[in-house]
């Protein structure tokens, strides 16, 4: 009897509930069994030897594994890092045991349980200018609008004639075309900008979303990390604040988005491009913006993550961060992909701006599978194809 082997997804819990579900596996079956279908693999720092030794013992009765360095392993060292590497359904296990455990372990034992549920989960809908947003049924959009004369990407706005109709068009484009939200900046932040002051900034930005607020239903975010620009913007219209430096800037920013209650994208940055741990560190950054919204007020669900691709890491540490992107899933936040043009695509294909359209895609698509929710974009028409031909693929 010739048999036939085949690989699935072994990653996709959908798929491979719909495979035993194919072969009439009963449903109190499917139950038991879809945990054991799905591998996780969790990094742990800042635990003490003998916990990680403990650790490695429970798991490994379970069937799984947790890996330490030689010196943790040896008890040689006080503290440091672990890998754990099982099923769901070992790891729920797990659970029943640890809280009985010394060293910590309690408090490990929740931590991994509210990370499971934040996976299990996902992040929590949020609804902005009676436009309701259920993360991971499909992907945002995000078009961008620049009210800059310098901008990166060759498309700002503010040095053209008639730039309020100009706006006007390209938004009138943007919806036209199927983004979610616009984006608006009078500040560019492309590497070696010249900052602005906050009136000239204030100057550039605030007509504009006066006028786009009265004529469109679209949220709108202010892409800014100056405090007096984001209390004046919101007056103005604006719904989120879009802050490139996570409220970590300047401690007044946190302050006027909790006052008002208004959503944030909080994104990662660094002058320079210098880590020992990049995911880990950029990981950080972000719950300790998250931690700092929360602690001034503002609900979790109002709080989106951007990975800051371009902003304080190199070309290879920008390919890294994108395609290790569902690592932050973690932090359960929707996460917003900004990639478009920028320096990484041309560093790759050896292009000018005018020419990364396909470049741009290519980081949308791989984004989107790796579990951005939203995509920022000046190619609206084009990324909006290549984000619902993505959706298509991966939540068919």
């Amino acid at each position: 009897m010739a048999f036939s082997l085949r690989l699935l997804s072994a990653n996709q819990p959908d798929v491979v509930w719909k495979e035993m579900n194919r072969i009439g596996v009963s449903p109190e079956g499917l139950d038991l069994m879809i945990g054991k279908g799905e591998f996780l693999i969790v990094k742990v720092a800042n635990i003490s030897a003998p916990a990680a030794n403990i650790l490695k013992q429970e798991m490994l009765a379970k069937g799984g594994e947790v890996a330490l360095g030689k010196e943790m392993a040896y008890l040689r060292s006080e503290e440091g890092e672990a890998i754990i590497m099982g099923t769901r359904t070992q790891y729920r296990r797990l659970l029943e045991l640890l809280p009985r455990q010394p060293f910590g372990l309690a408090a490990l034992a929740q931590d991994l349980n509210r990370l499971l549920e934040t996976l299990e989960e996902g992040p929590p809908p949020l609804t902005i200018k009676n436009q309701r947003f259920e993360w991971g049924k499909r992907t945002y959009i995000m078009g961008i609008i620049n009210i800059t004369p310098d901008s990166f990407s060759g498309d700002g706005l503010l040095a053209q004639d008639r730039m309020l109709t100009k706006v006007l068009q390209q938004a009138e484009a943007f919806l036209e075309a199927g983004a979610d939200f616009l984006d608006i900046g009078g500040q560019s932040t492309r590497p070696g900008y010249t900052q602005v002051s906050t009136e000239e900034e204030k100057r550039r930005v605030l007509p504009v979303l006066e006028t786009l607020a009265k004529k469109f239903p679209l949220p709108l975010s202010v892409d800014t990390y100056k405090p007096a620009v984001a209390k004046a913007a919101l007056a103005a219209g604006a719904d989120l604040i879009n802050d490139i430096w996570g409220l970590q800037n300047d401690p007044a920013m946190v302050q006027i988005a909790a006052a008002a209650q208004a959503p944030v994208i909080v994104m990662h940055n660094k002058t320079t491009p210098e880590y020992t741990d990049l995911m880990g560190e950029v990981a950080s950054f972000l719950q300790n913006s998250i931690d700092l919204a929360v602690a001034h007020g503002l609900p979790r669900e109002k709080i989106i993550i951007d990975p800051g691709i371009g902003f304080g890491k190199t070309p290879e540490q920008n390919l890294t961060v994108l395609n290790r992107l569902d690592e932050l899933k973690a932090l359960g936040a929707p996460i917003l992909l900004g990639t478009s043009r920028k320096s990484v695509i041309g560093h790759v294909l050896d292009l000018p701006v005018e020419q990364r359209v396909e470049g741009t895609a290519a980081t949308v698509a791989v984004g989107i599978t790796r579990g951005a929710h939203i995509i920022r974009v000046h190619d609206v028409k084009a990324m909006v194809r290549v984000a619902r031909m993505t959706d298509a693929i991966i939540r068919s």
